[in-house]
């Protein structure tokens, strides 16, 4: 596959990439100074001749997202405003594939609210979603907290959820390109959020 990969350069980025490459897969991996997501008619021609699209791209920032919201807006518009150019150009381009990251502790809590930081992730899926349902194939792996792999935790941290380690997502990114439509969760085994529906359909499972 041809597989047009945004944020290349980050943690997600750097893992997926070079499983892709190991797999044989040809990716195109534009920096934000060759590809503004922003800009509907660059994006349109990023995507032609893509098979399939993995929109990684993320601003997280070092703020605390409680104290300090207006830090998160770019990420926010990566998640929201650049899924949904994405999502309309690769419809465009008769794209075949797209994946789209998001958090397992995407879910309300008790009262049924989301975090303000983490409603952007909830919009992103649901524009990966709007490409299934034109009848194409979208995914949304829903990962556990992020560690190892030049991310900022070292060691597994599950005092939020569940857990996944960098490679770890980096590899089920790729695995999730033979998938079915759909949300999947992805984490370690065993542990609070269940990733056994992403292990039948993929054949895969975590190895840190």
């Amino acid at each position: 596959m041809r597989v047009l990969v945004t944020g290349g350069s980050g943690v997600l980025g750097r893992a997926t990439i070079s499983r892709l490459r190991v797999e044989n897969h040809d990716v195109f991996a534009p920096s934000r100074a060759e590809l503004d997501l922003f800009d509907g008619r660059a994006v349109a021609g990023a995507v032609q001749g893509i098979d399939a699209v993995m929109h990684l791209a993320t601003r997280i920032p070092r703020e605390d997202p409680f104290e300090h919201p207006e830090a998160w807006r770019e990420n926010d518009l990566l998640r929201f405003e650049a899924t949904r150019i994405l999502v309309d150009a690769a419809l465009d381009a008769d794209v075949g594939v797209f994946v789209q990251p998001s958090v397992t502790f995407v879910e309300p809590d008790e009262q049924g609210h989301v975090p303000a930081h983490l409603r952007s992730a909830l919009v992103a899926e649901r524009e990966a979603l709007r490409f299934a349902g034109a009848g194409r194939r979208g995914l949304v792996l829903r990962f556990g907290l992020i560690d190892g792999g030049g991310s900022r935790i070292e060691r597994p941290n599950n005092v939020y959820g569940a857990t996944l380690h960098a490679d770890d997502a980096g590899s089920a990114l790729v695995a999730a390109l033979r998938l079915p439509s759909g949300v999947y969760n992805v984490c370690r085994d065993g542990e609070r959020v269940s990733n056994d529906r992403f292990k039948r359909a993929s054949g895969w499972r975590p190895t840190r």
